[in-house]
């Protein structure tokens, strides 16, 4: 059979110059892609160890450049925290993380996540947020105009007292500051009277004795001098302080696909993070509150760190069962309590009494 060697050539060459305006498409750089972002805490490990790096270098160095961003936390930039998901969602804010615990009077199906008295470990608060996930990826895209991101957490959310207290039960007759409308609930149902205050203003609260207690994570209250103004420390995890990272919708769906993977796919090495240094966290908050050799993360104090009894987990548990989770089921809506019923009360052992 004779061979037909130009026809031969011709689809040699055409098969060259297909690999390589196939392989040139590949190695195509991605779109410069600027982003403005609103951190958290801007004090806090999360914000500097983590999303500050994760934000302008880590971006930058898996996309050769191609992703950059500025970040300012949102205390640093005149916010309280409740404003950063509703901004974030007009378009204002392009991106950012958002205190899901301050975001209750937006829609009480925020709480679910992380309701005061309901995680009594890390495990089972990062079990309970992956069953979330689902839920509010669709809450924050269809109500907020967000797209979530990933979901972080501060270190265990404990009580710290310019006095003495020895169990929980003692919280009846003082004030407490806490965090959103849960913490509130759960303060007021433990006899106590809960006092909203920015975190920034704490530390002369309980310094002047405007309030007995407050509520903030066992690190986070440590690297912010509240150990120099309270002595004791109630080691009972009331809540962990979850954190939603997001985007608003319309930039996102604006993005290159290959920046979304990118972003999406380095934000699961950032939630990893985040959950690791959790446990860390909070162990090393109780350490260096009580001034331990053991404290490597914070500033060395002189607390009492009180361990909580079994009388102390028995009556949080009763408290959510009879009291928080009844009210909060309340004001949420059917779709918000059957998440809760099928997705997180199996986890926990708590479910709503019909």
């Amino acid at each position: 059979m004779a061979v037909d060697v130009k026809w031969n050539f011709r689809c040699l060459v055409a098969g060259l110059v297909v690999a390589l305006a196939g392989g040139s498409a590949v190695a195509q750089p991605l779109p410069k892609t600027p982003l403005q972002v609103v951190g958290s805490i801007s004090n806090l490990a999360q914000y500097r160890e983590f999303e500050v790096p994760f934000w302008t270098r880590t971006l930058a160095q898996k996309s050769g450049g191609a992703v950059t961003a500025e970040i300012k936390a949102f205390n640093e930039m005149g916010l309280k925290g409740p404003e950063v998901l509703r901004l974030m969602g007009q378009g204002a804010i392009q991106a950012g993380a958002a205190l899901i615990p301050y975001l209750a009077a937006d829609d009480p199906a925020n709480e679910m996540l992380d309701l005061a008295g309901l995680l009594p470990d890390l495990a089972t608060a990062r079990k309970v947020t992956e069953a979330l996930r689902p839920f509010y990826t669709q809450l924050y895209r269809e109500k907020f105009g967000v797209e979530l991101l990933g979901l972080g957490t501060y270190p265990a959310q404990v009580l710290y007292c310019n006095g003495s207290i020895a169990s929980l039960a003692e919280l009846k007759g003082k004030k407490v500051r806490a965090a959103g409308r849960s913490q509130s609930e759960l303060i007021q149902a433990l006899g106590g009277t809960p006092v909203t205050l920015p975190f920034g203003e704490v530390v002369p609260a309980l310094q002047n004795r405007a309030v007995d207690c407050a509520i903030t994570g066992t690190l986070s209250g440590n690297v912010s001098k509240w150990h120099e103004v309270t002595t004791h420390l109630f080691a009972l995890p009331l809540s962990w302080g979850a954190i939603g990272y997001a985007v608003n919708s319309k930039a996102w769906n604006g993005f290159d696909p290959r920046v979304r993977q990118l972003i999406q796919t380095e934000m699961q090495e950032l939630e990893r993070s985040l959950w690791g240094a959790a446990q860390e966290f909070t162990e090393q908050g109780y350490e260096c509150n009580a001034g331990t050799a053991q404290c490597r993360l914070g500033q060395k104090g002189r607390m009492t760190v009180v361990a909580p009894s079994a009388a102390d987990l028995a009556l949080l548990k009763k408290v959510l069962a009879e009291v928080t989770l009844p009210k909060w089921a309340e004001r949420c809506s059917a779709a918000c309590v059957n998440t809760y019923q099928n997705a997180v009360a199996p986890l926990v052992g708590v479910a709503l009494r019909k």
